[in-house]
């Protein structure tokens, strides 16, 4: 917690620090990312470490996203993105 007049940053012990990093290809169907990026008021967000074994198993959340897409003429359309929680988060077993 930084108050007023420190030097630098500093945080709270014990207090988890909910940011991160996203990618993937970009779906022309449908945008999801590059909307929740733009958006004023954030996004909620569902990270699954294996959904395909565990789709029971997540953490989630409010996040702000800061997204940007790589349009490699050779290649493939990729999205990426940063997010960082704007509120408390959950996680489900």
């Amino acid at each position: 917690m930084t108050a007023f007049g420190d030097l630098n940053k500093t945080y709270v012990q014990g207090l988890p620090d909910l940011k991160g990093t996203l990618s993937g290809f970009w779906d022309t169907s449908t945008d999801p990312l590059y909307t929740a990026g733009i958006s004023t008021d954030g996004t909620k967000l569902y990270l699954y470490a294996d959904f395909t074994n565990t789709p029971t198993a997540y953490d989630y959340g409010p996040a702000w996203l800061n997204t940007s897409i790589d349009v490699d003429v050779n290649g493939a359309v990729t999205m990426a993105g940063s997010f960082a929680a704007s509120s408390s988060w959950g996680h489900k077993p």
